[in-house]
């Protein structure tokens, strides 16, 4: 006993000694966990961690590596979140996995197991954007509109709640938010006409606590608030019939001060407003910020972007909180910079507009009222179905989902941008027919298709583009820009020792000086990556970690605005530490289908035809004049071109259903088939005649 006790003695003398001359640390740090989506309810996106800085980022090395368990390589958006040392992710599928967040050991994986079909109401790709966490619980939206909380020690479902109307065509891919004892979820649909809401429901039972829908129904019904039956009065005609749009389907934030809940509301649907509201009108909330109480939902005020919206420009992109000094006044404001172009800075108290400047080029307004910020309306953006409008931005946006981030040691907030032009044309709204199993947009989908002539196309192709930028919100300007190979990249992290790590479409993880835009280092993570980076400290080490899977709108159905973009190859979570040794494993080399269609033989009639057909029901997943660089087969590549009874087996039958492709025996005749059969043979004769095509 005395000789332990002298042995003790003797460590704690050593140990004394090494503390004193500094060579060991007095106490581990911390750990550091990446809690909600956003990080923290302003969702700045922006860590204080330290351990990693422009003098030893280039040390980066692969940490861990940890793939998902997908039906099929689709897009991953998700950010994952970190609580108490484990990592949970969601990726396509609204699949969930939780991971030991130093190791990457999976300690389980959940899956919704849902029909295939469903992915018929995606416009976007089956993607999920993350999950929450509170009370040992963690929350998924899924696809198929439920929302299912799980054990976070086992993954077993504790409750699941139905938030849609299953027999409409709504989603989830959205992240859930915690606010108290609440979580929150929205939907998305606005393409298929549905009726936009948020809904709140009790974190450890399911309940619903309130639902605050976003545009108002059938007036007949009575309206659900004060809030609602004043929107009313800024709509046309029964658009109720429609739905009207305004899905809450991304972007929120919360003021834990104020309490107040921002919630960002998208797009008319129809889009062409002839259609939806008939007359006109601002069509509140479409496209605008809505301030709510969180405990009740009750509406506080709101901020719209864009009156009347017809072109599919949302205001569900990422919404930041911060406190900026603008003309010697502190406010307290939140920023955005959603699809139509302009960067807006608004007082989050009263919701009154300070500021909107564009972050990129635009024309589809002539500029912002200065007191109000009410948009002047350039008179030709008012297209119609005699007068075609070419439009900037697209509606895939100036800037999409992809989270910002906002620095306030630069005061820079950091944003990856799109330039894309976009042909918008009405069809005669008097021929209007509105399908309820698939979009309802109002645009004649033949028209809108990228032209024939392929010199006109490659023209277009060199219009489109894209960035990471740095701006400043009180200057009103951009400070720098690195261009990117194409429009459709990662999202955004920065932090305090002035880095800035995003992903792009080429598969490039890169770190950026937050002040100058100088890349520091970057690594190749084999596919195209769209979603945002987190940072975490487990065990006194900061990782930094990013989801990889190329997908989403673009790769889908606007294939050809991404002509350098690389295939779909994996579907993982990599981890990065400094001084990381491991190696992510080497893949096999990329096997393209061989291109071998028959003749094309058909007669152009049938050809024009399936043109048609195939911009009504096709073009959404195997793309734009099928171009297709996302996660579903190209069918200008496919051998079922070649035999009618296989083409029909897939489209009629549903013989890959659970992969995704829906059946569509309700909604088209064996010759409309053989119609989309003889166009897709032309295009795989259009790329064989001339291989430089995307």
């Amino acid at each position: 006993m005395r000789m332990k006790k002298k042995a003790g003695a003797a460590i704690v003398a050593v140990m004394a000694v090494a503390l004193a001359a500094g060579t060991v640390p007095a106490k581990r740090p911390a750990d550091i966990g990446w809690p909600s989506y956003g990080l923290n309810p302003a969702e700045t996106r922006y860590s204080s961690l330290d351990q990693i800085t422009p003098a030893n980022v280039g040390q980066l090395g692969v940490a861990w590596y940890a793939d998902f368990d997908a039906r099929s390589l689709r897009g991953v958006e998700g950010t994952p979140i970190v609580v108490d040392g484990v990592m949970y992710a969601s990726g396509p599928w609204s699949k969930v996995i939780a991971l030991d967040a130093r190791t990457g050991r999976k300690l389980w994986s959940y899956d919704p197991d849902f029909e295939g079909g469903i992915a018929r109401r995606a416009c976007c790709d089956v993607v999920n954007r993350g999950v929450a966490y509170a009370n040992g619980k963690v929350f998924v939206g899924v696809l198929d509109g439920r929302l299912v909380a799980l054990d976070a020690r086992t993954g077993k479902p504790v409750w699941t709640a139905v938030t849609t109307d299953p027999g409409k065509s709504y989603t989830i891919t959205g992240a859930p938010r915690v606010i108290g004892n609440k979580v929150l979820i929205g939907n998305g649909g606005a393409e298929y006409a549905v009726r936009g809401y948020v809904s709140a429901y009790d974190v450890d039972s399911g309940k619903l606590a309130w639902r605050f829908y976003t545009v108002p129904g059938d007036p007949a019904k009575g309206f659900e608030n004060k809030a609602i039956a004043m929107a009313a009065k800024t709509w046309r005609g029964e658009w109720w019939k429609y739905g009207g749009g305004g899905t809450v389907w991304d972007s929120m934030a919360y003021d834990p001060e104020l309490d107040l809940l921002y919630i960002g509301v998208g797009n008319g649907g129809p889009w062409d407003i002839k259609v939806r509201s008939p007359g006109g009108g601002d069509n509140l909330f479409l496209s605008s910020i809505v301030a709510l109480k969180p405990e009740t939902g009750d509406y506080v005020w709101h901020f719209q972007e864009v009156p009347g919206d017809q072109w599919d420009y949302t205001a569900t992109q990422h919404m930041i909180l911060a406190d900026l000094t603008i003309d010697g006044r502190l406010r307290k404001v939140l920023m955005q910079a959603p699809k139509n172009g302009y960067f807006y800075v608004i007082d989050r108290q009263t919701g009154q507009f300070i500021s909107g400047t564009p972050y990129v080029p635009l024309n589809w307004s002539k500029g912002l009222d200065p007191r109000t910020g009410r948009p002047d309306i350039a008179p030709e953006a008012r297209y119609g179905s005699e007068k075609p409008f070419i439009g900037l931005p697209s509606p895939a946006g100036g800037h999409g989902w992809q989270p910002m981030s906002y620095s306030p040691k630069t005061g820079y907030v950091y944003i990856p941008t799109a330039e894309i032009p976009y042909g918008y044309i009405a069809e005669d709204a008097a021929k209007f027919h509105y399908d309820p199993r698939g979009w309802n947009t109002g645009q004649d989908p033949a028209r809108t298709a990228m032209p024939e002539d392929p010199k006109i196309r490659a023209q277009i192709r060199g219009m489109m583009g894209g960035a990471l930028i740095a701006w400043d919100p009180v200057a009103r300007r951009k400070m720098w820009s690195v261009p990117m190979p194409m429009p459709w990249n990662g999202g955004v992290l920065s932090t305090a020792t002035g880095l800035v790590f995003q992903g792009n479409g080429e598969g490039e993880f890169a770190a950026y000086d937050a002040t100058t835009g100088r890349k520091l280092w970057s690594a190749h993570l084999d596919s195209g990556i769209v979603a945002p980076p987190v940072t975490y400290r487990v065990g006194g080490v900061q990782y930094v970690s990013v989801a990889v899977g190329w997908g989403g709108i673009l790769p889908l159905n606007m294939g050809e605005a991404l002509k350098k973009a690389v295939p779909p190859r994996v579907n993982r979570i990599v981890t990065f530490r400094i001084g990381g040794q491991a190696a992510l494993p080497k893949l096999p080399p990329l096997e393209r289908a061989p291109l071998d269609p028959p003749p094309a033989t058909a007669p152009p009639e049938q050809v024009a035809e399936g043109h048609r057909i195939f911009h009504t029901n096709c073009w959404m997943c195997h793309g734009d004049s099928a171009v297709n660089h996302g996660g579903v087969p190209d069918l200008r590549r496919s051998a079922a071109i070649a035999d009618p009874a296989t083409f029909k087996a897939f489209v009629l039958e549903g013989a890959a259903e659970p992969l995704g492709m829906p059946n569509f025996s309700k909604d088209l005749t064996p010759g409309q088939v053989e119609a989309i059969r003889a166009y897709v043979i032309k295009r795989a004769n259009d790329l064989k005649a001339d291989p430089s095509q995307p």
